[in-house]
């Protein structure tokens, strides 16, 4: 269902080319994410990077709607993530590394204002929110979790079955399974900074998750996104 959202917006802005003041251009770049949230406090900065189609209708005042549909990899680097688990009375303990590769399509709604510097050059500033859904993507890493040695004979079965689980989520595991992925949909909040300089674009913002994408409970983890784009205004 949602996936068919955003291609019905998609269609409404593209069937609206013909609009006073509309633009379409196209996009690409490079970007670093992470993730957010206590749980994932030693993660570091993913590279990734961006394309997609770009809309742009301009008002009479300077301000404009910008939007488009872009296909975004985002993710980050887990390290050390402390595993305690009890199976019975028989303690797991070690730590996990991971790293999550995460694709997205997103669709941003950002009001902006644009400041004229020179006939051919402008600044512009722009905020408002994102959509996203996550198409793609696995997560890979590796698991020092183990048992103590003298696990009794009884709890062998049930303790080999929660190792393997635990190391299942490490070897390519895909990004958005509904078991041991993550959440598919998102949504938050972006700023950014453009110039334009007549048809060529040029773009750096910061996008801020504000869903919880995460399947555990009691575990709180957030997409973030800075990026660097350029693109070409038709």
């Amino acid at each position: 269902m949602k996936k068919i959202v955003l291609a019905l917006a998609m269609v409404a802005m593209v069937g609206a080319v013909s609009a006073q003041g509309l633009s379409l251009g196209i996009k690409g770049g490079v970007n670093m994410s992470n993730l957010s949230g206590k749980e994932v406090k030693d993660s570091k900065m993913k590279l990734g990077f961006n394309v997609g189609m770009a809309v742009d209708y301009e008002f009479e005042s300077n301000m404009a709607i910008q939007s488009g549909l872009y296909f975004i990899k985002k993710g980050a680097k887990l390290s050390s993530i402390k595993i305690d688990q009890k199976v019975g009375e028989i303690q797991l303990s070690g730590t996990v590394d991971k790293t999550v590769n995460a694709m997205y399509l997103q669709v941003p709604l950002h009001l902006a204002y644009k400041i004229d510097v020179s006939p051919e050059a402008r600044l512009v500033l722009h905020a408002g929110p994102y959509a996203a859904y996550g198409i793609g993507g696995k997560i890979s890493g590796k698991s020092t979790v183990k048992a103590p040695g003298n696990v009794p004979a009884d709890k062998k079965a049930a303790v080999e079955a929660a190792l393997k689980e635990i190391n299942a989520s490490t070897t390519g595991v895909k990004t958005f399974d509904k078991k041991m992925g993550y959440k598919p949909f998102d949504a938050g909040v972006g700023i950014g900074l453009g110039a334009e300089f007549g048809s060529f674009l040029v773009d750096l913002g910061w996008d801020m998750g504000l869903l919880n994408i995460s399947r555990n409970k009691g575990v709180n983890v957030k997409n973030q996104n800075a990026y660097l784009s350029v693109g070409f205004k038709f």
